[in-house]
């Protein structure tokens, strides 16, 4: 059985044009939250007790309306008590539609879960999300639902048994008992607070009770492709058909960007001619809906022509062969033992590798590489941004030179003025011993080298 922290049911008349009658409301508040409608009753404002809430006097009919509102309350306070005894939480929106005749039982929390992942699933038909998006929501639910099962020995449980304590606890469960990760079990809990939050829209409860936990993000380094594995790979000669048409997806992504999703959809007519006569790839992405144009590098072309006429191409309407993004990370991984890629192979890889490795370190601007890879801001093209060690060495070089050049000026400076200072002393301690003709010609000298350090300066 559920109490409630506060209750309250009032009647009142509700000012209106008309002030010789008017409307009587009922207001209800549960929690501190309340809410109003029409009883659709009217009563004279003269012959009102506000206080009391009901009209006053003898006559026939005041005895008529007080009847009808402490009916109407007797039902409504009726109905709260079945709701207490059923343990189901009260809200006075839910005593509102009864009185309306629109009450129908809130959503325990796997049941609106549920509602949501339905509603998903229509609009991926549609095109509004991807089914990649639906899924993970499948998958949360899940997770929500074996941990109440796990923590609680329940098929479900009510949106107010959500505290800070459920989500402490939730989190340890993924981590432990799911053997998640942290970013993981943050992705999880991030999926289960839209949940929440779409209860607390809905009034089925007055707050967001996950608002005090603050989980933070470990940071993961995802390295791309170096420039020599890329080429391996590229190189590599395959006995199976199978693998060599993985790689070539996957180099193509490596030359575009493109995320598996929109490499697996791409359409001829998605490849436009620019003004200059360069074929651009020129599509929106699945995942942002942020238009996305690529001038196609002449790796990428080579790949789209040699599936041209490819039978399985023809028949999806496609640029390049399909495969399930579970079955290119499958086969990509046997391409990374047999090109010696030290490092864990898939479709995502190819887009960082794309970022870094292929456009970053060769000097295209990061503002450029945003545009390409259809992010909203530079910041999140900054996380594929990684360095490759050649890059570094090359600026490192580059620096060295400078400071080497530096370091030979600056010893031909110091130098020329010793040679400077000793002349000087020279001409100031011997002018009496040289003619006339010997000082001009020292003077000549003094001269020219004054005129170097000017130039070196």
């Amino acid at each position: 059985m559920l109490v409630e922290q506060s209750y309250g049911l009032t009647f009142f008349l509700k000012s209106s044009k008309n002030e010789k009658i008017r409307h009587i409301y009922v207001r209800i508040t549960v929690d501190g939250i309340p809410k109003e409608t029409s009883t659709k009753r009217k009563w004279y404002p003269n012959r009102w007790d506000q206080k009391e809430g009901k009209a006053v006097g003898t006559k026939e009919d005041a005895k008529i309306i007080n009847l009808f509102l402490e009916s109407l309350m007797s039902k409504i306070n009726s109905h709260r008590t079945e709701l207490m005894n059923n343990g189901i939480p009260i809200t006075s929106i839910d005593l509102i539609n009864f009185i309306n005749g629109k009450y129908k039982p809130r959503n325990k929390v796997l049941e609106e879960f549920q509602e949501h992942n339905d509603e998903m699933g229509k609009l991926v038909e549609t095109g509004e999300y991807a089914k990649g998006s639906h899924d993970r929501y499948i998958t949360a639910r899940s997770h929500v639902q074996e941990f109440i099962k796990y923590q609680y020995n329940k098929e479900d449980i009510e949106f107010r048994a959500l505290n800070y304590e459920f989500v402490k606890d939730y989190d340890l469960y993924l981590k432990t008992v799911r053997k998640c990760s942290n970013n993981t079990s943050l992705k999880y809990i991030s999926n289960f607070k839209k949940i929440v939050l779409r209860a607390v829209a809905k009034e089925i409860i007055p707050k967001d009770p996950f608002k005090l936990f603050i989980g933070k993000k470990t940071k993961v380094k995802k390295k791309p492709l170096t420039k020599a594995e890329l080429k391996r790979i590229e190189e590599k000669e395959f006995s199976s058909e199978r693998l060599s048409v993985v790689r070539d997806i996957f180099v193509f992504q490596c030359y575009t960007g493109l995320s598996y999703i929109d490499a697996f959809q791409l359409k001829w007519e998605d490849i436009k001619e620019a003004n200059d006569g360069s074929a651009w790839i020129m599509s929106s992405r699945q995942k942002s809906k942020s238009d996305t144009d690529i001038p196609l590098l002449s790796k990428a072309l080579e790949i789209i022509s040699k599936y041209k006429d490819n039978p399985l191409c023809i028949k999806r309407g496609s640029v390049l062969p399909g495969r399930s993004n579970q079955k290119m990370n499958e086969y990509l991984k046997e391409i990374a033992v047999l090109c010696n890629v030290n490092a864990i192979l898939n479709t995502h890889k190819a887009r960082r590798t794309f970022a870094s490795t292929v456009t970053l370190n060769n000097g295209v601007s990061i503002h450029v590489v945003k545009e390409m890879l259809g992010h909203h801001s530079v910041k999140q093209t900054e996380d594929y941004a990684i360095t490759e060690q050649e890059s570094i060495a090359r600026e490192m070089k580059d620096l060295e030179a400078k400071l080497r050049g530096n370091n030979n000026f600056n010893r031909g400076l110091v130098k020329l003025l010793e040679q400077l200072e000793k002349e000087f002393h020279d001409l100031k301690n011997t002018q009496n011993a040289y003619s006339e003709l010997s000082l001009a010609e020292r003077c000549n000298a003094f001269e020219n080298m004054l005129i170097r350090a000017k130039a070196i300066i």
